[in-house]
């Protein structure tokens, strides 16, 4: 589990390691509707994740629930190897399960590899946002 924190650490840095800690221990624990899919290399070494929930929205969706792709995220000594497809494949399947009829996803838009590997892997791109804050 510690391998599996370091990289969402590395994913999401703005979240304590305690909160990765939580959040993975609910996951694990079947408290959350969330699944993860694990990448392991020939020699055992874990070197990928993707995580995927349920939500009722999200953008470009009609359906509900919608799958929806919370985390995905590859050592980049491992990347472009199938590790990252097959666990993406993984969880289209637990969405389909779960009574889904579309999966979604997100990345940052200066994300330009994330956005090249979505297309490559049958993702449309649905929509750009800019987002805002305020603080009060």
């Amino acid at each position: 589990m510690d391998v599996w924190i370091e990289m969402r650490a590395k994913l999401w840095p703005e979240t304590s390691i305690a909160q990765h800690r939580r959040e993975a221990a609910e996951i694990l624990d079947g408290k959350s509707d969330t699944a993860v899919f694990l990448a392991v290399a020939g020699n055992g070494e874990l070197v990928g994740f993707v995580e995927v929930g349920l939500r009722d929205f999200a953008e470009g969706c009609r359906t509900k629930p919608v799958g929806y792709v919370e985390g995905w995220y590859m050592s980049p000594g491992h990347r472009r190897q199938g590790h990252g497809a097959d666990m993406l494949r993984a969880a289209e399947e637990w969405a389909r399960r779960r009574g889904c009829q579309e999966i979604a996803s997100d990345t940052e838009a200066s994300n330009r590899l994330s956005q090249i590997v979505h297309k490559r892997l049958g993702y449309d791109a649905v929509a750009t946002v800019v987002a805002f804050r305020k603080t009060l």
